[in-house]
């Protein structure tokens, strides 16, 4: 094997010793609190057992632009606005891709994008991308980006506000009403990524932005398929300005392969099986007990989401609460530092439809409750 470059082995040796080197797994503990199938749609095998027995092609055959595209995007993608309330969608091959595209591509040079400190990794990268200023405001803070919006709006073209309604790492939701009212204020465009709450919250799931009533004050919503809905892609919606923008000017769009017709269906299918309520209910309710038997611990970050934070700073010791989980046959994922702030470690607890009161009382029966 040709040499490699030393910085390679230098930096890994480094993470090694602070206890922060990734690996891989295959087999995890029996009781999940980690996945984000919190309707339980991969756990119980709905998609796959709807769509038994269709044959689908394995590839696109090219890009959208090229000859990846088809009537059942184009179908699906009307579907999926009409759905959410909105006049366009367009599908890209995973959340990630949808966050760098739109927002790498849509800011220009003499725009502002102001971001809550807390967005996803994706939205972060798309806005290293964009030529546009970008500052970000304290969690959740709306003072602060009120304070942002005064100060910078007369010194650039367009601002976007960039969040999401629910949040991976705390679990909490956004202001999304008092935010949508700023962007109204200051004539900025609002961006929101659904990422966790399409599936979990608003009418059939349509997610938090339905729910608060703020969908049509949203230059753009971002929804992914690759966790309450079991699937894989995403879809931006917005205008159909925005639409056919994003087909000419997003590179994550334009310069990929095209999602085969199995993704497409599976994200189909996904959307039907919204229509039985029955998993959002039991979903909602174990959201409660865990919030009945968790109140007043000072360790739990307030959600009414499905993700729930225990915090246990220090990174050797979120780790070795996550062993003694596992230990007891359950998986609940410790997040360290640098990926949070250092002494805001945590144990990231992912509530599912398909968890019993049992296995709630398993999990915080190992957790100090002071």
């Amino acid at each position: 094997m040709p040499s490699s470059p030393a910085h390679l082995s230098r930096l890994l040796e480094e993470r090694k010793q602070k206890g922060l080197l990734r690996r891989l797994h295959v087999a995890a503990p029996v009781v999940d609190f980690s996945s984000n199938d919190y309707l339980g749609f991969v756990f119980n095998n709905l998609i796959s057992k709807e769509l038994a027995g269709l044959d689908y092609s394995s590839g696109s055959s090219g890009s959208r632009l090229i000859s990846g595209n088809s009537s059942l995007f184009e179908s699906l993608e009307k579907d999926i606005a009409a759905f959410h309330g909105a006049e366009a969608a367009l599908i890209f091959n995973s959340g990630y891709d949808a966050n760098v595209g739109l927002l790498s591509s849509v800011p220009q040079k003499n725009d502002l994008i102001l971001y809550d400190e807390l967005i996803h990794a994706s939205m972060h990268d798309g806005i290293g991308l964009s030529y546009a200023k970008h500052f970000k405001f304290r969690h959740n803070d709306v003072s602060h980006l009120a304070a942002l919006l005064e100060r910078h709006r007369p010194h650039f073209t367009e601002i976007y506000i960039a969040i999401e309604s629910v949040y991976s790492m705390d679990g909490d939701s956004a202001p999304l009403k008092e935010m949508a009212d700023l962007a109204r204020t200051f004539n900025a465009h609002l961006i929101v990524d659904e990422a966790h709450a399409i599936g979990v919250m608003g009418k059939q799931g349509s997610g938090l932005c339905d729910a608060a009533g703020i969908a049509d004050s949203c230059f753009a919503r971002v929804y992914t398929y690759g966790k309450a809905m079991g699937c894989h892609g995403a879809a931006v919606l917005g205008s159909e300005l925005l639409r056919t923008y994003l087909i000419n000017f997003a590179r994550s769009f334009i310069y990929t392969t095209a999602l085969p017709e199995h993704s497409l269906r599976c994200i189909q299918t996904a959307y039907k099986l919204l229509a039985d309520q029955t998993m959002q209910e039991q979903l909602q309710a174990n959201i409660r007990y865990f919030n009945e038997k968790t109140a007043g611990n000072p360790h739990f970050i307030q959600s009414h989401s499905a993700i729930h934070c225990y915090v246990l700073p220090g990174n050797e010791r979120v780790q070795a609460m996550e062993e003694k989980l596992q230990a007891a046959g359950i998986f609940a994922k410790s997040i360290k530092s640098p990926t949070v702030k250092a002494g805001e470690e945590r144990l990231r607890i992912c509530l599912h439809a398909f968890n019993t009161f049992e296995e709630i009382d398993s999990l915080l029966n190992i957790l100090p409750q002071a």
